[in-house]
């Protein structure tokens, strides 16, 4: 009898994760999957968090873990899960995240216009499931929600899938930041299934509401703290500039990486050599291109990189209401006169925008609790619970940054 595989990581969130099937290890050994190393799962959190350098990489292999112990769960309450589910329904959310490019969200909407990172992820499990002879095919059928089981899909991607109980948890854990800190262990246990759809068990609700509040709490403490939202704009800034002012001829704007592409002839069409090229490119090559650029003639962008360089970011503001237009037009002036620029750069120094967070989006999936006595209602509808109907409002700030 041929022996398993298997293999046990040493995690710092979860402890030990084993590994011990061939088609988990055929996707980690992918090129594809390898890439997640070089991109981090919080990009510029570090500039106000120095320990959040952990990588897509870390965070998949936790959501793996996490979703071993959700299947764990469920089977031991009767919740029928095949082998071939158990092992798809990991595949799925090893990958969920396969789509991201460098810098993940601070760069999704300006580096591959048009495309959003779950339709890329899509793409790209396409690709490595003909590399792997079709084995993919029931791990994609759940991640698109096609599978007759919807209860799997949801635990890949829904308001409380195994993806955000490994991000919150791990997020908290390299930033240092204990708001985020949330009992998964118990929200796992309290899982159920009931009619085909993921539920929480009554006695979970107030572990449900304390990671509904903890994702709040991360949101504008970590994810939207001003100082980073400071650095992903300049982030933004620094590849709209490029784009603006691009030429294939320009030897001070070429990098020799997959972002040429993109930044030059990419038509908006994600064929076999555009997704190619897009999975050849990290956090290294954008940080290798600022770098490059910072000795550019342009002032505006070589400005731009020296200032994220060295860490010299926007100053930004944010509040509850938007800025009066005197406010701004005063801080424009000022910007132009310092930098002695022209009304055309006006767009890279200074300029506002909105940033919000939805804490619970009821309109397209549910947090439903199933009661002892066999009744299932949404957590923003029980009576008595830490927070009400409010939960699902969004939380809106508008912001301005410029350069001082």
């Amino acid at each position: 009898m041929e022996s398993i595989k298997r293999k046990i990581i040493n995690d710092p969130v979860h402890g030990f994760i084993t590994i011990n099937h061939p088609l988990i290890f055929a996707i980690i050994g992918h090129p594809y999957y390898q890439r997640l190393r070089r991109i981090q799962q919080m990009a510029m959190a570090q500039l106000v968090y120095p320990g959040a350098v952990h990588t897509r990489l870390h965070h998949s292999l936790g959501a793996y873990h996490l979703m071993g112990c959700a299947v764990t769960e469920l089977r031991s309450k009767g919740v029928e899960i095949t082998a071939e589910e158990e092992i798809a329904v990991k595949a799925g959310i090893l990958l969920h995240d396969i789509g991201h490019g460098p810098f993940s969200h601070a760069l999704e909407e300006v580096l591959v216009e048009g495309a959003h990172h779950e339709q890329l992820s899509l793409q790209i499990m396409q690709r490595i499931n003909e590399d792997l002879n079709g084995r993919l095919s029931l791990a994609i059928q759940i991640f698109t929600d096609q599978y007759h089981k919807p209860f799997l899909h949801q635990l890949i991607s829904g308001q409380l899938d195994v993806d955000r109980m490994d991000y919150l948890s791990r997020d908290s854990f390299f930033s240092g930041v204990s708001e985020g800190v949330i009992g998964y262990d118990r929200i796992l246990k309290m899982l159920v299934v009931h009619e085909g759809q993921l539920m929480v068990e009554e006695k979970g609700i107030y572990s449900v509401e304390k990671f509904l509040v903890a994702r709040r709490q991360m949101y504008w403490q970590v994810y939207l703290h001003k100082t980073v939202l400071a650095a992903e704009k300049m982030l933004v800034k620094i590849l709209e500039r490029v784009r603006s002012i691009y030429s294939a001829a320009d030897e001070g704007l070429t990098t020799q990486t997959g972002l040429d592409f993109f930044l030059g002839p990419f038509n908006g069409r994600m064929d076999a050599t555009a997704l190619d090229t897009f999975c050849s490119i990290d956090d290294h090559d954008v940080m290798h291109a600022i770098k490059h650029w910072s000795r550019h003639p342009d002032p505006v962008l070589s400005l731009l990189c020296r200032r994220f360089l060295n860490r010299q970011l926007y100053k930004t503001r944010l509040q509850a209401e938007p800025f009066s237009l005197e406010y701004i037009r005063e801080k424009e002036q000022q910007t132009l006169k310092k930098f002695d620029a022209g009304p055309a750069d006006l767009p890279y120094l200074c300029f506002t925008g909105e940033a919000s967070n939805t804490l619970y989006q009821t309109r397209d999936e549910k947090i439903n609790i199933l009661f002892r006595d066999g009744t299932v209602r949404d957590i923003s509808r029980v009576e008595n619970a830490l927070i009400d109907q409010n939960l699902s409002a969004q939380v809106k700030k508008f912001y301005i940054c410029l350069l001082t």
